[in-house]
């Protein structure tokens, strides 16, 4: 992904000419992978879309951007998906969504008198650690862990609605089991 920009051999084309054609080649064959790209960094799938929108403006926005005609279409692919990279790093830091804890019904545990009050002191503080070691995971992590634990999707589901490959859920669950052991034990 670092390789040097190299020439494209374009036998003389004015670069202001073809500037505008060669965009929109680049666009439409490269806007599938770059969203994957973006996916891949742990965006849904409008907010990939946003990132690679972004990242054609800091693409057309260089102050080199007429030059780039000259290269060589995949080293312009490898500048659009660093470009896309960062973008979708940028979106998922801006982005902090805190999701609605769904409601535990109308049973009080301490309505039913099964549970005292300082147990359940003791719990509710237990809760608020877990929570506390629960925002410290990236986004991603705390996707997978709601999908795989909370809601008990296989890791193929939880695979399928976040665009990822199965193997990198199973590595994103047991990087989030791991830290959240941690952070509890600590």
């Amino acid at each position: 992904m670092t390789e040097a920009l190299t020439p494209a051999p374009n036998g003389g084309l004015d670069s202001e000419s073809s500037f505008l054609p060669w965009v929109s080649t680049l666009a439409r064959v490269h806007s599938r992978g770059l969203a994957a790209v973006a996916r891949n960094e742990g965006l849904g799938p409008e907010d990939a879309l946003d990132a690679v929108q972004e990242a054609f403006q800091t693409f057309l926005l260089l102050p080199h951007a007429r030059s780039l005609v000259e290269m060589l279409p995949k080293d312009a692919a490898v500048l659009l998906g660093t470009l896309v990279r960062n973008a979708a790093r940028n979106l998922r830091r801006r982005h902090h969504r805190a999701a609605p804890h769904e409601p535990l019904g109308d049973e009080s545990p301490l309505a039913a008198g099964d549970v005292s009050v300082d147990e359940a002191i003791a719990r509710a503080e237990e809760h608020v650690r877990l929570l506390g070691c629960v925002d410290r995971l990236t986004e991603t992590q705390r996707r997978v862990v709601r999908l795989r634990m909370l809601e008990e999707l296989s890791g193929i589901e939880t695979a399928r609605q976040l665009g990822l490959v199965p193997g990198r859920v199973a590595v994103l669950l047991h990087r989030a089991k791991k830290a959240l052991l941690q952070c509890l034990v600590s």
